[in-house]
C-alpha cells in the first residue's frame, strides 16, 4: 500500500523539520547563539534560509524548541513515577542521580547554550526560567517523597531539603566535576549521590 500525497508532504515537512532542529542544536553548541546565523543552519540542514524562518521560527524559535525539547524530556515523567514506587531512600535519590546524569549526557549541549544565552536574550532568558521551573518543580518532588520516606534528617524540611539537591544536582554539579574537572560521569554520579545523602540525613 503506497502512502498518500498528504501523507508524504507531511512526512516531508516533519524530516525539514527535524533537520532544521538538528543543524540548529549542533552550531549552537559549535558556535555559540550569537556566531550562528540562519545561513549557517539553512546551509547545513540543506534548506533555503527563507524555510529556517518558516519552519523553525528563525534563530529564536529554534533555541525555544531546544530548550522544551530538553525541560520537557519523558525520562522526567518516568523518573517521578518510578521514584513513587520505591520505597528506600538511597535508590531514590540514585534513580534520580541516574536521570540527572542521562539529561546532561543527552541534553547538556542545550543546557550550556541556553545558560550562556540568557543573560543577554531576553527571548531565551524567559526560556530559560520556564525550563528551571519545570528543573526545581521536579528537585522539589524529590525532596517530598525523600521526606515520605524518612530519607531526611528530623529537623530538615522539605523546603531545605530541596535546596541540598539543588546544589548537588542542579545545573552545577555534573558541569563542574565533569567539564572543569575531567570526571567521567559514572564517578560524578556516584560522588553526588554519596554526598547528597549525608548532607540530607545530617542536621541543617
Amino acid at each position: 500500500m503506497t502512502s498518500s500525497p498528504t501523507s508524504r508532504r507531511a512526512e516531508y515537512a516533519e524530516a525539514t523539520r527535524a533537520a532544521i532542529v538538528d543543524a540548529a542544536r549542533r552550531i549552537f553548541a559549535e558556535q555559540g547563539y550569537f556566531a550562528t546565523t540562519v545561513e549557517d543552519i539553512a546551509k547545513a540542514a540543506r534548506v533555503a534560509p527563507a524555510t529556517v524562518y518558516a519552519v523553525g521560527g528563525g534563530k529564536q524559535g529554534l533555541i525555544g524548541t531546544l530548550v522544551d525539547l530538553w525541560s520537557q524530556a519523558p525520562i522526567v515523567a518516568e523518573t517521578r513515577r518510578r521514584g513513587a514506587e520505591l520505597t528506600d531512600p538511597d535508590e531514590i535519590l540514585r534513580n534520580a542521580a541516574a536521570t540527572v546524569r542521562s539529561m546532561r549526557e543527552e541534553y547538556g549541549d542545550i543546557m550550556r547554550v541556553a545558560l550562556a544565552t540568557a543573560p543577554h536574550h531576553t527571548a531565551v532568558a524567559e526560556g530559560l526560567r520556564v525550563a528551571t521551573g519545570r528543573y526545581r518543580e521536579a528537585v522539589l518532588a524529590l525532596a517530598e517523597r525523600l521526606h515520605e520516606v524518612g530519607g531526611l534528617h528530623p529537623g530538615r524540611t522539605v523546603r531545605q531539603a530541596a535546596d541540598v539537591l539543588w546544589f548537588y544536582f542542579g545545573y552545577a554539579g555534573f558541569f563542574t566535576l565533569v567539564d572543569d574537572n575531567g570526571w567521567t560521569f559514572d564517578q560524578a554520579e556516584h560522588w553526588l549521590v554519596r554526598q547528597a545523602a549525608v548532607t540530607l540525613r545530617s542536621a541543617p
